[in-house]
């Protein structure tokens, strides 16, 4: 497995939010002692707020930055000893990046790659092939990669990443700014691959998305680990409750003050808002449920059901309650 034990990056920098050592340099603490395991067979999520620290980690894992201290270790060996040994093994891919060439076709693209990986062409033929195929492109195999849409160069970013085959794939933002069918389509791509035993490194702002994809994440901020679990165990850890929102036609004192009531029996709050045409939106968290109870109490009351939403607690839900407990700015 990639496994960080302690790991530690310092920039020295002029920037806001800096320290000062005895020696006058002035450095930022990027990523603070991350300890963290990636798996073969596995999508893992490293989760955060903007600077959290999360494209430095996998920067430093690919190669492509040196940590300050604290050590990372690739199926046993060291990118700082080894990297040549340790790329062979991974490969990156980050969305809204430019991570392949627009005047060369698909298929000149892949045969590029291949031959800075000395894939042997023997192999190599074949593998871009199947890997055209995976992503959809062997239609535009040697089409040029600047008539292709977004859409279609992240698919090939996917089978360039996969072109050394590698036992893991460092995914940043993968499916950043692509349309929902193109992003679905990358989905499937990756809960394959770690079916087919590849362990995967996953960032993204797209919450949904982890979900569906990772079964173990990790959160960080300003570099540090805020805790890790499944989506559902960080959601029922930080005690987020679904959340009843009841509309009710037309505003009435005497639903306001039964909704009010209702609330305080269970100690929790209700919002309530008052919209340009008169409807009365009532909004209630809690662990039980209590869209029944709620919607009856309204209606003893005089009201009259306009609409009736129920959502459950979500890892955003969670990961912001967690940003707030540690004090960290959320916007």
């Amino acid at each position: 497995m990639i496994e960080t034990e302690d790991l530690r990056k310092e920039f020295r920098a002029g920037r806001a939010g800096i320290v000062r050592r005895r020696s006058g340099r002035a450095v930022t603490t990027a990523v603070d002692g991350l300890t963290l395991a990636i798996p073969p067979g596995r999508v893992t999520g490293l989760l955060g707020l903007n600077g959290a620290g999360k494209t430095t980690t996998i920067k430093i894992i690919a190669t492509l930055l040196r940590q300050t201290s604290g050590t990372v270790r690739v199926d046993g060996l060291d990118p700082l000893r080894d990297p040549n040994a340790v790329r062979r093994r991974i490969n990156l891919i980050a969305g809204g990046e430019r991570m392949v060439y627009a005047r060369m076709t698909g298929r000149e693209n892949l045969w590029y790659f291949g031959q800075l990986y000395d894939v042997p062409r023997g192999v190599l033929r074949p593998r871009i092939d199947e890997l055209l195929a995976l992503v959809g492109l062997d239609a535009a195999a040697d089409t040029v990669v600047e008539r292709y849409s977004r859409g279609m160069a992240q698919r090939l970013s996917i089978a360039r990443g996969l072109i050394n085959d590698p036992a893991y794939l460092l995914l940043d933002e993968p499916t950043l700014g692509l349309d929902a069918p193109i992003a679905r389509d990358l989905r499937r791509v990756v809960a394959r691959l770690a079916r087919e035993g590849k362990g995967v490194l996953l960032t993204s702002h797209y919450l949904a998305e982890v979900e569906e994809l990772c079964r173990h994440v990790y959160v960080i901020g300003d570099g540090r680990h805020l805790t890790e679990g499944s989506p559902a165990e960080l959601t029922a850890r930080t005690g987020c409750h679904r959340r009843v929102r009841v509309t009710v036609a037309g505003h009435s004192a005497q639903v306001e003050s039964a909704v009010a009531a209702f609330a305080g029996r269970l100690g929790a709050r209700a919002d309530v808002e008052v919209a340009e045409n008169g409807d009365m939106t009532v909004s209630l968290s809690h662990p039980d449920e209590i869209a029944g109870p709620l919607t009856m109490a309204i209606v003893d009351a005089g009201g009259t059901l306009a609409g009736l939403e129920v959502a459950e607690p979500s890892l955003e839900d969670a990961i912001l309650t967690l940003n707030d407990e540690a004090g960290l700015v959320t916007a």
